[in-house]
């Protein structure tokens, strides 16, 4: 897969790109990852990519030229390609999407800045726009970096372990279950003793009722899209559990239609 990411400020990516799983999986040739820099492709001694919205306004604007000037330069790796613009008013991020997006043969990443784009721009060139929250930030690279682990970690061969993504927090719609590791016991702290039993199948129980609890506590919304099997229905029965969740999942579920 090849990710593009077309920013004024081509070395904020240097280093982060540089690092842990994205290191990884570039010099695994899993992911290939364009860095290019929007004004190299403004004209003018001052490269501006930027001038003021008509109609008055505060701020700048991103100029449609630049822009379209950068894109187009992009080399094409065939295939399935989407454009995103990381823009606030954009789609919520999610995993969801992220599994979408690996699943394209190219994405280009636009980072917007300032007071957003040329809207001619995103209206002939960009698929779709992308948000990472609802909070602001002074441009789209942070957004781009965000989009790009998401994605990269979901590539087969780029994790160590080729279960962690199937079982990360978010893969179906459950946060994940609380993790421990040596010692034992730490500031009078115990783990709990299942996980010291040995037996699998209780432990797999535990995690998972573990991890309901956890989503209804913190993240109810997300059962909304939770599906759940015969056997895990009778667990969280047992547990008390299953009418807290058929609840949360029809509020949910209301809350999304609404």
């Amino acid at each position: 897969m090849r990710i593009d990411l077309l920013s004024i400020f081509p070395d904020f990516f240097t280093t982060p790109l540089n690092e842990g799983i994205i290191r990884r999986a570039r010099q695994a040739q899993i992911i290939d990852i364009g860095i290019h820099n929007i004004r190299d492709h403004a004209e003018g001694r001052h490269q501006m990519t930027d001038d003021r919205p008509y109609g008055g306004g505060e701020g700048m604007v991103m100029k449609a030229e630049p822009l379209t000037a950068c894109l187009r330069a992009v080399p094409s790796c065939g295939g399935k390609r989407r454009v995103i613009l990381l823009s606030p008013r954009g789609v919520p991020f999610s995993q969801e999407q992220a599994l979408r997006y690996a699943g394209h043969d190219q994405l280009i990443l636009i980072c917007g800045r300032y007071e957003g784009v040329d809207e001619r721009f995103s209206e002939r060139f960009v698929d779709e726009e992308c948000s990472i929250g609802d909070y602001v930030l002074s441009g789209g690279e942070l957004a781009a970096l965000v989009v790009t682990d998401a994605v990269c970690r979901l590539l087969p061969g780029a994790l160590g372990c080729a279960d962690s993504a199937e079982r990360d927090s978010f893969s179906r719609s459950l946060l994940k279950h609380n993790q421990y590791t040596r010692p034992p016991v730490f500031a009078d702290l115990e783990v709990p003793a299942v996980l010291l039993s040995g037996d699998h199948a209780a432990v797999a129980r535990h995690r998972f009722v573990e991890s309901v609890r956890l989503t209804l506590a913190r993240r109810p919304d997300l059962l909304a899209g939770l599906n759940l099997s015969r056997e895990e229905r009778k667990t969280l029965k047992e547990e008390g559990l299953l009418a807290q969740v058929e609840y949360a999942a029809m509020a949910g579920q209301m809350g999304r239609q609404a």
